[in-house]
This record gives C-alpha cells, structure tokens and sequence, in this order.
C-alpha cells in the first residue's frame, strides 16, 4: 500500500505541472491582463508600461510561469490586481465553497444511494419508475432553472429560507444552495446506484448468502451495497472537484461569496492571479479527491490488493 501511495503521489507531479501550465497559458496568451486593470478606458502606453513591469507581464510566458509555480511552492499564490492577496481571497472563499460542497456531497450519499437501492431491490416496480423518470427532469433541466425557481418560490412567495445567503454562510443557510448544486449529480448517483445494485443482485455471492439463511439486512448491507458502491464512490470522488469548481453558477443565484464568485470576478475583470491561483488549488484537490477514491476500492472489496 505505502509503495503505491508513493507512486500515484510522483504520478501526479507531471499532471500537476500540466493542468497548471494549460491553465496558465489560456489565461495569460487568450486574455489582456492590463484591459481588465484599466476597465473600460484604454491605458495610455505609459500607464500600460508600468503595469505589465510592476506584475511581470513584460517577461516571456515561459518565464511568468516558473515564476509563478516558484512562488507557489512557497505559498505565495500573487496579488490581485486590486491589491488583495490572493491567498486572503482563498481564505475567505474556500470554507464556504467547502461547506456548500460538503452539503451538496451529503445529498448525494444519503437521497442518491437510498433511492438507488430501493429503486434497484424494486427493479419494474412503479416506484422504480417514478424515480427513473424524476431523475431523468432532474437532469433534464439546467441547474440555473432549478436554482431560480426554488429560491422564487421556497425565498419569495413562501418565505421559507432567505433569497440569499449573508455573507457568514453558515450551513442552515446553504443547505437549499447544496440541494440545488447536487441536483444533478444526485440524479446519477441514484441511477448508478440502481444499475450496480440490479446487476450484482444477481451474483453468485449473493445467493451464497441468501441460501445461507444470512438475514435480508445483511445481505443487502454487508455483501450487495459493499460491492455495488464501487463506481458510485469512483463518480463522487470526481465530482468533488467538480462541484467546487463548478458552483460559480448556485453562488450567483444565492449571492454566495465561494470559490465560483471569485473565478467569475477574476474572468470578468480578466484578473489573471485570482483564476490561476483558484484553479491552481482546485487541481490539488482533483488529484488528492482520486487518490482517496482508489484506496477506498480495497477498503469496499478485500480482493483489492496494492502493490
């Protein structure tokens, strides 16, 4: 295990460096760094000068980022062009994007990996045709119609929740937010899960143990759940990266300072420090999200062994 663990970490040295070189490169060759600082007026040359001296744009791209990815490794992830380092806009962000993805996270175990089961235990039966089809609108409709249509009618005619979310975001308030952020991947969840569970039902291991006498209980729990959850762990682990990466839309509708908020002021404003260093973390965690999603495989299937 040690000897593995070892070497998915070097492997992701070289995926490191690629994701961020990509990025890097997209951000500063495709976008105008100096138009973003200026607005809508034109820097003069001489202003425009200055600036790209003063953030190292004048150098090479080649040599922006080593000097980038040296600063990195230092913790030292630039400054913003309004002045603000880009490490406090981190630390104020994350922890809301990481409590909204944890929410989100949480719906899809427990409302997608129980209708899963249900719905696969029940395979024909009308409930597991009702729920096919609410997962097929679910995903059917785009999240932003989802989100606006609840917060209309949960935040303004009901009056249930807040329309918003304060700027302290505790987790009361975004548990609406997170509802409508895993809506979608809560729908595949709950389809995987009915899919691995249909198909292992019929396994000889199962009728192993039905014909042992092992309570039904069991039998789902400890030997059907635990080994149909193995392409449901592999599809969250994923989408833990994709969900903190991809909230800039529930963090607009519910005015939610995140992770989404500030890649969307830093693309709007064409503010290049704010997207790498953003994307730059949410790389790390894409990475480590994939290596605990396969050391969970020997922990869900014994005959997993790591060399």
């Amino acid at each position: 295990m040690g000897r593995y663990v070892v070497r998915r970490l070097l492997q992701m040295i070289p995926v490191f460096i690629g994701a961020t070189l990509l990025i890097f490169l997209m951000v500063n060759v495709m976008g105008d760094p100096i138009a973003g600082l200026c607005g809508e007026r034109q820097c003069d040359p001489a202003t425009a000068a200055r600036l790209e001296q003063e953030f190292g744009l004048d150098e090479p791209v080649w040599q922006q980022y080593l000097t980038y990815m040296g600063n990195v490794f230092t913790g030292d992830f630039g400054t913003a062009f309004n002045g603000q380092e880009v490490t406090e806009l981190m630390a104020t962000a994350f922890p809301v994007t990481i409590r909204l993805t944890l929410i989100a996270i949480l719906f899809e175990i427990v409302i997608g990996v129980t209708l899963g089961v249900v719905t696969g235990l029940r395979r024909g039966s009308p409930v597991d045709t009702g729920v096919l089809l609410l997962t097929l609108v679910v995903i059917s409709v785009p999240t932003f119609v989802t989100g606006l249509l609840l917060q209309l009618l949960l935040g303004v005619k009901w009056g249930w929740i807040r329309p918003s979310v304060s700027s302290e975001a505790p987790f009361d308030e975004l548990i609406l937010p997170g509802l409508v952020l895993a809506s979608v991947s809560l729908a595949y969840v709950t389809r995987l899960t009915r899919t691995s569970i249909a198909e292992n039902r019929r396994s000889d291991y199962v009728r192993t143990a039905v014909a042992k006498g092992l309570p039904r209980h069991r039998v789902v729990v400890r030997h059907l759940l635990r080994n149909s959850l193995i392409p449901v762990v592999t599809f969250i682990g994923a989408d833990i990266g994709f969900l903190m990466g991809g909230a800039i839309v529930t963090e607009r509708i519910f005015n939610i300072h995140g992770v989404g908020y500030q890649l969307y002021q830093g693309i709007l404003r064409q503010n290049t420090q704010t997207v790498v260093g953003f994307v730059t973390v949410l790389v790390l965690v894409f990475l480590v999200a994939n290596l605990i999603v396969d050391l969970l495989y020997a922990v869900l299937d014994p005959r997993i062994r790591y060399a």
